[in-house]
C-alpha cells in the first residue's frame, strides 16, 4: 500500500467515525427528548421496578459519571442508581445462602469414635477422652467429649 493509499484509507475511517458519533448524539437527543415526555406524563406518581429492571438499570449506568446522568434527566436520580448498583454488589458477594445456621456439625466420624471410647472405658471423663482422641489422631473440643460423654 503506497502513501496516498494509506492517506485515503485513514480518511475513510475518519469519516466513518464521525458519521457513527453523529448518528450516536441524534439517537441520544432523541432518548432524552423520549424521557422528558415520559417523565411529564408519570409526572408526580412513583414507578415501581421489578428487581431485574433495578439491576439492569444500575449495570447500564454504572459507568456514566453522575454529572451525565443528571444532564440526561434519567427516570430515577443519579443517587438512586448508585445505590442499586451498591446492593447488587452487596447482593453478588453476599453468600448468605451458603450459610447454615449454628455451629457446624461434628464429623459422624468423630462423633462415633469419641462414644466407642466412652463406651469402651466408662470411668474415663471427657477430659481423658479428648487425650484419647488426639492421640488418635483426630482433633476436638472437650465440649464435644463432655456431651458425648453425658449421653
Amino acid at each position: 500500500m503506497d502513501d496516498s493509499q494509506a492517506i485515503a484509507s485513514r480518511f475513510h475511517r475518519v469519516l466513518a467515525r464521525r458519521w457513527i458519533s453523529r448518528q450516536q448524539l441524534i439517537v441520544v437527543e432523541y432518548l432524552k427528548s423520549e424521557n422528558r415526555m415520559l417523565r411529564e406524563r408519570v409526572k408526580g406518581r412513583s414507578l415501581r421496578f421489578s428487581d431485574q429492571e433495578r439491576a439492569l438499570l444500575a449495570r447500564k449506568a454504572f459507568g456514566i459519571p453522575r454529572n451525565v446522568l443528571l444532564e440526561l434527566g434519567t427516570i430515577v436520580t443519579p443517587d438512586t442508581l448508585l445505590r442499586w448498583h451498591r446492593q447488587l454488589i452487596a447482593r453478588k458477594f453476599d453468600f448468605s445462602h451458603r450459610r447454615k445456621p449454628g455451629r457446624p456439625r461434628t464429623m459422624w466420624v468423630m462423633a462415633e469414635l469419641i462414644v466407642r471410647m466412652a463406651m469402651e472405658n466408662p470411668r474415663w471423663g471427657y477430659t481423658r477422652i479428648q487425650g484419647g482422641s488426639l492421640q488418635s489422631g483426630t482433633r476436638g473440643r472437650a465440649w464435644h467429649h463432655r456431651q458425648r460423654s453425658q449421653t
